[in-house]
């Protein structure tokens, strides 16, 4: 199968089977966490390779390094973080991330909450004038 021929979800499947160590666990629980969060999704396939969530814009993405997976919401800054989840870029006034690093856990509510509030904060858009 070519290249162009796979989905954004294949992709990212490929990239969590690729890595093969905690990364693509950690990347594989946060993906579960995500698509639980909002079943209406959309996996996308960007910027060379970085896996992304969007639904009415861009929720968050998802890099992977070598000591951190990166979860990065487009729009963090705007959103609260009762949890303190958010770890990393909080110098910026639009993004914001959490860093997950080997042996750390999930807040899988905390971080449901912060998937909601972004996809919400997406929905609350003004449409543009014509």
């Amino acid at each position: 199968m070519a290249q162009d021929d796979i989905t954004a979800s294949e992709h990212i499947g490929a990239r969590i089977a690729e890595l093969d160590d905690w990364r693509g666990e950690m990347l594989a629980q946060i993906r579960a966490v995500i698509t639980k969060a909002d079943p209406d999704v959309v996996e996308e396939w960007k910027w060379r390779g970085v896996p992304v969530w969007s639904h009415a814009g861009v929720i968050c993405t998802g890099e992977t390094y070598k000591a951190a997976v990166k979860m990065t919401f487009a729009k963090g800054a705007s959103l609260e973080d009762p949890a303190g989840l958010f770890n990393a870029s909080l110098e910026g006034n639009t993004r914001r991330a959490i860093d997950f690093h080997e042996g750390d856990l999930i807040d899988e509510e905390a971080l449901t909450a912060l998937i909601q509030a972004a996809v919400e904060l997406n929905l609350s858009k003004k449409p543009r004038r014509r």
